[in-house]
């Protein structure tokens, strides 16, 4: 029996992490470069969830400044019909923005992956 609940609670620790780093239906990933090649398009907004202090000392234009901490009610700013990429330092903030916009009606959401961390 005592097998069975550590089988069980090993199961549920995996789904929990599971689901925690998986992208939500509709949230598509890019790599940089693919960032880099939407940045002339007008019907793209990109955002950066970093903390003000983050983006003061590293950042990349077009990507405009709204932290993780204060995206729920500043995402009025954004148009819900645009797409929207998001970026962060290592791509595991832009994942948890990314969904929270989707939970907030947004259409087209894209999320960096690996972040500043990995902009060449």
């Amino acid at each position: 029996m005592e097998t069975i609940i550590q089988w069980l609670f090993l199961i549920i620790v995996a789904w929990f992490i599971v689901k925690k780093f998986m992208l939500a239906k509709g949230i598509s990933n890019v790599t940089t470069q693919e960032a880099k090649t939407k940045f002339k398009d007008r019907n793209v907004q990109f955002i950066d969830v970093r903390t003000l202090r983050e983006y003061q000392g590293s950042h990349r234009k077009p990507f405009k400044n709204i932290p993780l901490s204060g995206l729920a009610k500043r995402s009025s700013e954004l148009d819900k019909n645009k797409e929207v990429v998001v970026i962060c330092q290592s791509g595991m903030r832009s994942i948890k923005a990314s969904k929270l916009l989707k939970k907030q009606g947004f259409v087209n959401v894209t999320n960096v992956k690996g972040g500043m961390s990995a902009w060449v």
